[in-house]
């Protein structure tokens, strides 16, 4: 954009207003001139960051910056005030409940259920006779008009028999509360806020910049130590300041990962496939906490660049696109028409206009009720299946069951403005290379191509029905297979960069330096986490045996192997809606006889509808149909997962860890509407 000399804009003005008082000239100059001055000050900031860069030895821009081989040294400074208030707020900790009191959590599940099916007439209120009318159909539907009865059993079995909108298991787990952050460490109601510090990167400073804490499992499993995983903004407190151009760092601590390269080679390994994915680097991480830490090495860091308008614009030529971050193991299922319904699930980052979030609500549509021609014959003009093809071409090879192939998280979707396209975008894949253990290591080395999901993906099971796609798809497998996917290349990656990052490795801990020669080597060892499991794979014989499995099958001299529905053991399995049949028996049986008859049953159905309706007003909202679930038909909580590693936080402040509240937070009448879930 041009900028208009002062005087042109001063006879500009004369023409708009030839009458006015001639004082409005003087306020132009001086407005104009404060715009000025701020234009130059900006412009001289961001040239005294470039000249200062240059003299102390930091990139200069974002190519120089996240080169993989590159090892910076970045320094954070906190205040003791500052370090106390980084600790995140909420949360039991390693080990802790999820959630509120009791593990209750808000209702997703059953609640969106009750009203989808209930409301007839589709208005958003349900009355007590189609309350009841929902009973009568239910207990027709599971097998009572047979015996006049039904058992736990069969109740169980009914509800199982209904899609669960909200997942199930872990998956279940990691849709936060409306407006707060997606994933696990939300369930244990963890929330990361941001401090001022100041940054050394390379001798550069940057002064009041903003750090948090960042992460899910991996900030959970590092709770205890001083090294976790951390995020930066350069202007978060000061306008305009950056490093090389960047504004955002994501620095990973890798604490499931010895190696510290299994994100960093994924990520390659995408950007070789022509999938738009994170560029990466690495940094020795110092902090400096006066009277507390002088300069303590937190240990090596992968740096993973942040998928933001910047991010956008290098990729698809335009910032005004839309970027998403869902959170379901539903990918486009159908929630309604009503955008509040969606908004937590799909996460977007930063502003989407409204005709973003119409394609998104469209997409689902057309993937929940379409016919398979119908279905066909429209993904075409929503998603963009070559890139597509690519993408899951990888993530199937990488045997990335911690993605959309398992709970459904970990990608970003973007929305290219003109063309309407979806793009995916890979995220958080430390856990990739086979290495998330919701399966055996067989399962996860012979992965099918043909069916690489876990349990029930809607979603997939029809792109994979679409017979141009899956020839996409198979056809960059077989491209990849003799070429990004051969073992000799990958295993020649590990040893570039085991060879540039084994100094600072040896540098953080004998221990982590003997693991980390354990895996550049290929052996094979202990499962890390809190789900345990078999001895995991290191990237090279993966590679190897991955491979050939994927040729193998290809050629047809191999079917793969296939998933079962979770975490091997059981945790985080198949199980749905029939988590409520308990409590749901508990509230309809009247005789306690262990079976409820339809009387019992509609009876029971009004008498919850009269508890509910607490303002008398003859009739249920959304939010008045989740308070009630969440009061009365509360399911057994499931054991949660225990988290832990790395050695303690030692002289640290402790973390600040609230007890819950007395109660469940109630709905509030701005809480998103009902989902639609299928049967």
């Amino acid at each position: 954009m041009e900028t208009q000399p002062l005087e042109l804009m001063t006879e500009s003005m004369n023409g708009i207003f030839p009458n006015t008082d001639s004082g409005w000239r003087t306020a132009l100059r001086l407005g104009a001139g404060t715009i000025l001055l701020a234009a130059l000050l900006v412009g001289a900031t961001v040239l005294q960051q470039g000249s200062r860069a240059a003299a102390a030895g930091a990139p200069l821009d974002s190519d120089q910056l996240y080169r993989l081989t590159n090892v910076w040294t970045l320094h954070l400074k906190f205040t003791p005030d500052q370090w106390e208030a980084i600790e995140p707020k909420g949360g039991g900790g390693p080990g802790g409940r999820f959630g509120g009191p009791d593990n209750r959590r808000e209702d997703r599940a059953l609640s969106p259920v009750l009203m989808s099916q209930a409301d007839l007439n589709r208005d958003g209120r349900i009355t007590a006779e189609e309350f009841v009318q929902l009973a009568r159909d239910w207990f027709a539907a599971w097998g009572g008009t047979q015996t006049g009865r039904l058992d736990e059993g069969q109740i169980r079995a009914g509800l199982e028999a209904i899609r669960n909108p909200a997942g199930s298991g872990v998956s279940g787990m990691l849709l936060g509360a409306e407006g707060k952050r997606n994933g696990i460490a939300s369930a244990f109601g963890i929330e990361f806020d941001y401090v001022r510090a100041d940054l050394e990167f390379e001798g550069l400073l940057l002064k009041d910049v903003g750090v948090r804490y960042k992460g899910n499992g991996t900030f959970l499993e590092s709770r205890n130590s001083l090294k976790r995983p951390l995020k930066i903004e350069t202007d978060k407190f000061v306008r305009g300041q950056s490093l090389a151009g960047v504004k955002e760092l994501n620095l990973q601590n890798n604490v499931t990962d010895a190696s510290l390269m299994n994100e960093v080679l994924a990520y390659r390994l995408y950007r070789d496939a022509g999938v738009p994915a994170p560029r990466t680097a690495y940094a020795r991480v110092f902090v400096t906490v006066p009277g507390l830490h002088e300069r303590r090495f937190l240990g090596l860091y992968s740096v993973s660049e942040a998928v933001d308008k910047t991010f956008a614009e290098r990729h698809f030529g335009t910032r005004h696109g839309a970027i998403f971050k869902p959170v379901t193991p539903s990918l486009f299922t159908d929630l309604g028409a009503d955008w509040a319904a969606y908004n937590q699930v799909y996460d977007p980052k930063g502003s989407a206009h409204d005709e973003h979030k119409a394609a998104v609500m469209e997409l689902s549509r057309l993937v929940t009720h379409a016919d398979d021609a119908a279905f066909a014959a429209r993904i075409g003009q929503f998603i963009d299946l070559p890139e597509f093809a690519r993408f899951l071409a990888v993530m199937v090879y990488l045997s990335d069951l911690d993605g959309i192939l398992g709970p459904g998280q970990n990608l970003y979707l973007h929305r290219q403005p003109k063309s309407g396209l979806f793009t995916f975008i890979p995220w958080d894949q430390d856990r990739s290379w086979g290495q998330f253990n919701r399966a055996s290591q067989d399962q996860r080395d012979q992965l099918s191509i043909h069916r690489p999901w876990q349990g029930e993906n809607h979603f997939l099971e029809r792109m994979f029905k679409v017979e141009a796609f899956k020839r996409l798809y198979l056809a960059r497998l077989d491209e990849f297979a003799t070429s990004i996917f051969d073992p000799e290349r990958i295993a020649r990656q590990v040893d570039e960069i085991a060879a540039v990052i084994r100094p600072a490795v040896r540098e953080e801990s004998d221990s982590l330096l003997a693991r980390f020669d354990q895996l550049v080597a290929g052996k094979l060892t202990g499962a890390t986490g809190p789900f345990g499991g078999d001895r995991t794979k290191p990237i090279k014989p993966f590679a190897l045996v991955r491979t050939q499995s994927v040729r193998d099958q290809l050629a047809g001299r191999s079917a793969g192997l296939t998933l079962g529905g979770g975490f091997p053991g059981g945790f985080g399995g198949a199980e749905g809606l029939g988590r409520f049949s308990r409590t749901l028996m508990q509230a309809l049986d009247q005789n306690r006889d262990a079976a409820v008859s339809e009387e019992e049953f509609t009876g029971g159905f009004a008498a919850l509808f009269q508890a509910w309706d607490r303002d008398r007003a003859g009739q249920l909202a959304w939010i008045h149909v989740r308070s009630g679930v969440e009061q009365d038909l509360v399911p057994l909580a499931q054991a949660s997962p225990g988290f832990g590693g790395g050695p303690r936080r030692d002289r640290g402040f402790a973390p600040n860890r609230p007890g819950p509240d007395a109660r469940p937070e109630a709905p509030t009448p701005g809480a998103p509407p009902p989902a639609e879930p299928r049967r």
